[in-house]
């Protein structure tokens, strides 16, 4: 064999050995990835009812500052949180030293100092389970039942970036009314033999107050993030304009993807993959009011979108709003890990993981059988867009490698 010949020949031997290195490299990292995908997935199932006990791991730590050391750049908790009852436990019973209104927003919530320093906000009761919120598919007052689904959901997704929710009883007489401030207690009222009150925020109405079953309040009460850790509020790309007849850009240009693609904090880094993730979880829960999210300030692009303000939940288990995956379907790339966790959670594992997540909340149930119902629905919807997606560009384009270290140092 002549010279010329044996050179080419080595040639392209050398190429088909390095492409079949390559292709059996990428092959095995896939393989590895996804079984850790689904090891994290048992593991998450293993730990999925949280039982509220007192006892703690660290003796020499209250459950405030345990729970304040899980916070992350990337999550609110971490994966294993053998400390997570005992942290729900106090945030269900500790004594509250001091109540006042609620933070600026739109819906009544009331804002909780715990034994220890510690603050919750506290979202009471308006519906009963079963009510059905007609309308538009962001009507209607906050659920507080809803924080509590949501927080589980995020544990059962593997987002790990929802704060801490629980229920809790309140008695407004004895709780609340001898440590409330002047501005609090100046919206109390007796309504028949319960007691009320209508806090202060942008729709608080006098005429429309939250009442206790006598004196006897049930809620639900989020974990206030470390102060260490303030928050940036960002306007959501796909946010809706809530006038009648006004369309956003998202809703008539099919391009518009393509243009969040190129804007800050969009163009790089995890921040698109979050809204998509986002996307997914509201869609689930059916959340049509994420106008603004929150992140970790100057965090430029790295940090999660946190999952705060889930009430305008679980309103209505017939409506499935598609227009929240418009992220998804618009953009259509997600994250191979949520892929992966969303196949495993099919076939009724979703409805039957958080049914048994919440069943020992002190306010369980807490939803009714047509909201997990719908969970299961919803879940068939987005697995289909995904499904749309791959057809049209291909798994390849739509499914993201994005597992970012999530470093607790």
């Amino acid at each position: 064999m002549k010279l010329k010949q044996r050179v080419v020949l080595l040639a392209i031997l050398l190429v088909i050995f390095i492409f079949t290195k390559v292709f059996l490299i990428d092959n095995l990292d896939t393989s590895a990835a996804n079984r850790e995908d689904q090891r994290a997935f048992q593991r998450m199932m293993a730990s999925l009812q949280v039982e509220l006990e007192p006892r703690l791991e660290h003796t020499l730590q209250s459950p405030w500052e345990i729970a304040a050391q899980w916070v992350v750049p990337r999550e609110v908790y971490p994966e294993e949180t053998p400390e997570l009852g005992a942290v729900m436990h106090a945030m269900t019973t500790k004594k509250i030293i001091k109540a006042d209104v609620g933070y600026k927003g739109t819906q009544l919530k009331a804002l909780l100092i715990l034994e220890g320093g510690q603050k919750v906000v506290f979202k009471p009761k308006r519906y009963a389970r079963d009510y059905v919120v007609e309308g538009e598919p962001y009507a209607g007052y906050d659920r507080h039942n809803a924080e509590v689904a949501a927080f589980h959901l995020d544990r059962i997704l593997g987002f790990r970036r929802a704060p801490l929710v629980v229920g809790r009883f309140v008695n407004l007489r004895t709780e609340i009314k001898p440590v409330a401030t002047e501005q609090l207690l100046g919206t109390f009222m007796t309504v028949g033999n319960n007691t009320c009150f209508y806090g202060k925020c942008y729709y608080c109405r006098e005429t429309e107050p939250a009442c206790a079953d006598g004196d006897i309040m049930e809620g639900s009460v989020t974990l206030w993030l470390p102060d260490v850790w303030p928050l940036q509020k960002h306007r959501h790309p796909w946010g809706r304009t809530y006038r009648e007849g006004k369309l956003a850009r998202w809703e008539y240009d099919e391009s518009y993807c393509d243009a969040v693609k190129k804007t800050s904090p969009y163009d790089s880094g995890p921040r698109l993959l979050d809204i998509i993730d986002t996307a997914v979880f509201d869609y689930l829960i059916g959340n049509a009011d994420r106008h603004h999210y929150e992140s970790f300030q100057d965090d430029e692009g790295a940090s999660m979108l946190i999952l705060l303000d889930n009430a305008k939940s679980f309103g209505n288990p017939a409506l499935d709003e598609r227009s929240i995956l418009a992220p998804l379907y618009q953009c259509c790339i997600i994250r191979v890990s949520t892929w992966n966790r969303l196949n495993y959670l099919k076939n009724g594992v979703l409805k039957s993981a958080l049914k048994s997540a919440m069943a020992h909340d002190p306010i369980s149930p807490v939803l009714s059988d047509p909201h997990l119902d719908a969970l299961d629905q919803r879940l068939l919807s987005i697995l289909a867009t995904v499904k749309q997606c791959t057809d049209q560009f291909g798994p390849d384009v739509v499914l993201v490698e994005d597992r970012m270290t999530l470093s607790h140092l």
